[in-house]
């Protein structure tokens, strides 16, 4: 079973005395497989903050289904399910985060022994301790974050949805965010969490999604969308001046020299292959053969670049 099934998931917005619409989601499908690290990358206004309202029951679709662990999103029992981090949380601010911790564990029906060891663990565990009996009035937008990710933890639910969950920390941060999902994950946890920071995503993600313009524009293992690009393959060689006019058919137009020998570039296997035969034929020594892949960056630039125009609850 999958932790998460989108199918045919669309959402138009009306507003305004005019009824305009606005469709920020155009139809898409995903599947989040139990046990991974699923990263829903995209730009601003992708799609990524209404598709989690969705699954969270906080926004209706207007075609479409959504499922948690096979249960329609947004029901109680699929609510049990998932700890949930929003994307500009907001929480009242005259509780303290110890408060705060209490309410969400009692919301989930823990009895009081077991609400006060979990919030002293993950106080401790997301760096909130000195400020628990602090109001949340006082605290930063990265103080409110961590407290936030403290709550989406407490209720130890098999599902984390996690919307930018590294919005507004420092780099010191950002780690701590990064270790507590691998650690999550290493419990058998299953963590959906959307993002537009991609060096965060290139670190904890099993598999990843990338959304724009209300659209999917891929889905799989960042192994697979990294493997199958390659923009060039580099080969460093060298040969006898003699023996160069021999390569001539097979040289590409332009060649570098390099303290570790000349590099020619290919963007063609089959091309590669023909110079290599052609080098040794010609008495050359083929030092190196490098091939240059796509960044996770370059890919996400690719796929977002002719992006529809769409609009989202949250801006994202």
């Amino acid at each position: 079973m999958n932790a998460i099934s989108v199918r045919s998931l669309a959402k138009t917005f009306v507003r305004g005395f005019l009824r305009r619409k606005t469709v920020a989601l155009r139809g898409i499908d995903l599947d989040v497989p139990e046990g991974v690290v699923f990263g829903f990358l995209g730009p601003n206004g992708a799609g990524k903050t209404t598709t989690i309202k969705i699954l969270m029951g906080l926004l209706f679709p207007t075609a479409g289904s959504a499922r948690i662990y096979g249960v329609p999103a947004g029901t109680r029992a699929a609510k049990a399910q998932v700890g949930y981090l929003p994307e500009r949380p907001y929480f009242y601010e005259y509780l303290t985060a110890r408060e705060l911790l209490d309410l969400v564990g009692r919301l989930y029906g823990l009895d009081r022994s077991e609400r006060s060891r979990r919030t002293e663990r993950l106080l401790e565990r997301v760096g909130m301790t000195h400020a628990a009996d602090r109001p949340l009035r006082s605290y930063s937008k990265g103080m409110l974050q961590r407290v936030g990710l403290a709550q989406a933890l407490l209720p130890e639910t098999p599902l984390l949805v996690l919307d930018e969950p590294a919005s507004g920390l420092d780099p010191i941060g950002r780690k701590d965010v990064r270790d507590i999902v691998l650690e999550e994950k290493r419990k058998g946890k299953t963590i959906f969490f959307s993002t537009h920071i991609l060096a965060d995503a290139s670190t904890m993600c099993d598999r990843v999604a990338i959304i724009a313009g209300g659209r999917i524009r891929g889905v799989g293992s960042l192994d697979e969308m990294l493997e199958r690009r390659i923009d060039r393959i580099d080969v460093v060689f060298s040969i006898p001046e003699e023996a160069r006019p021999a390569l001539a058919d097979a040289l590409p137009s332009a060649v570098r020299r390099t303290p570790e020998g000349d590099v020619a570039s290919f963007s063609d296997h089959d091309a590669v292959q023909a110079f290599l035969r052609a080098v040794l034929a010609a008495g050359g020594e083929v030092h190196e053969v490098v091939p240059h892949r796509q960044t996770l960056e370059e890919i996400f630039v690719e796929k977002t670049a002719s992006r529809a125009p769409a609009a989202t609850e949250g801006g994202s």
